[in-house]
């Protein structure tokens, strides 16, 4: 759209503003959604009919719920400068202060009891579900000021590069209405529509939380059963082995290793011990796995510092809670300081 016809359309106190847009087909992402009407749009349209087959919501329910919703470039503007692109020295900070890890060394404590039987019964360890809330929400103090139905509306209609992604995320936030009670006019989350203490998306919602207290519903808000027993679920449910570890740190000398690293998204395993030592790379005789077993291989980079890391499966686990080597090791060392200070904690206690 050209300067001049933006103006007018977002200076126009007149109902004709729209009228013109919608007649010259100019439907950019965002130009409708910022006067609060997203029912004058075809492809939203589209999508309520969409949502309706789908779900078998009431037509008149899904229309005022998309009509309620409002654009928000803030979340835009979040979605595209996420923390996860930063260095690794801009994002370690962040989550890896005195603070969290001394009030995630609480918080487990406060917890032991239920943390104990989710780990007998999963075999996830309690510092590791301790680091996925205290990376994701401060232990439950900060998740998220954004309604959930504005921030899948935002992203799903005026976000095209994941624009579907979000409209699936929207249709799961509608049957979550009926399956578990949530008040799709309050329902508050993050700027991406992830919920509760653990930031589950709607579609992690639906598939992977867990009734952990025995009350009928999946309430990822208040209980600390759900929650708790959620997260253990999703890292099961990805592959989490049991006492296996997660990562180690290798030295790359002069080994030509550009073509088996592992970025950005490209997070699957795709290399090997083998190949690593067959390439140069100083692999300690003592690796926690067989040389065949595949792996990931990473950097992380601190300045003009870079060290290269080897993630094994229970790493890639944590990547699928966010697709993230840079969240993923920052889960890990907050993991791993919170289990020192609960030994630290035991060997005061005698």
């Amino acid at each position: 759209m050209n300067k001049a016809l933006t103006g007018f359309v977002r200076g126009s106190r007149a109902i004709g503003a729209v009228a013109l847009v919608t007649a010259l087909g100019l439907t950019s992402p965002g130009v409708l959604a910022t006067t609060g009407d997203y029912m004058e749009r075809a492809d939203v349209r589209a999508f309520i009919d969409e949502a309706v087959a789908e779900t078998g919501a009431p037509r008149e329910d899904v229309e005022r719920w998309i009509a309620s919703a409002e654009y928000q470039q803030k979340i835009i503007d979040a979605i595209t400068r996420p923390a996860e692109s930063k260095t690794w020295g801009e994002y370690r900070p962040i989550f890896l202060t005195e603070k969290r890890i001394e009030q995630g060394v609480a918080f487990a404590r406060d917890h032991a009891d239920l943390l104990e039987e989710i780990e007998r019964t999963y075999g996830v360890p309690r510092e590791i579900i301790t680091a996925i809330v205290g990376v994701e929400t401060f232990y439950g103090r900060i998740t998220g000021g954004y309604r959930v139905i504005d921030a899948l509306a935002t992203l799903g209609f005026d976000y095209p590069r994941r624009g579907e992604f979000f409209r699936g995320q929207l249709i799961d936030f509608i049957r979550l209405v009926d399956e578990e009670g949530l008040d799709i006019d309050r329902a508050k989350g993050s700027y991406a529509g992830a919920v509760g203490m653990p930031q589950f998306i709607p579609s992690s919602y639906r598939h992977y939380a867990v009734d952990g207290d025995g009350d009928g519903r999946r309430d990822l808000w208040d209980s600390q059963e759900d929650i708790f027993a959620s997260v253990a679920n999703y890292f099961v449910e990805h592959g989490w082995g049991q006492g296996e570890p997660v990562m180690m740190r290798v030295e790359i000398n002069d080994a030509d290793v550009d073509d088996l690293l592992n970025t950005g998204r490209d997070l699957k395993p795709k290399t090997s011990l083998s190949e690593l030592r067959e390439r140069g790379v100083d692999v300690p005789d003592d690796a926690p796995v067989p040389d065949d077993f595949e792996v990931m291989l990473f950097t992380l980079t601190d300045g003009d510092d870079v060290e290269y890391h080897v993630g094994f499966n229970n790493f890639y686990v944590i990547t699928r809670y966010n697709h993230s080597v840079l969240y993923a090791t920052a889960v890990w060392q907050l993991a791993q300081a919170v289990a020192a200070g609960l030994e630290a904690d035991r060997e005061v206690g005698g």
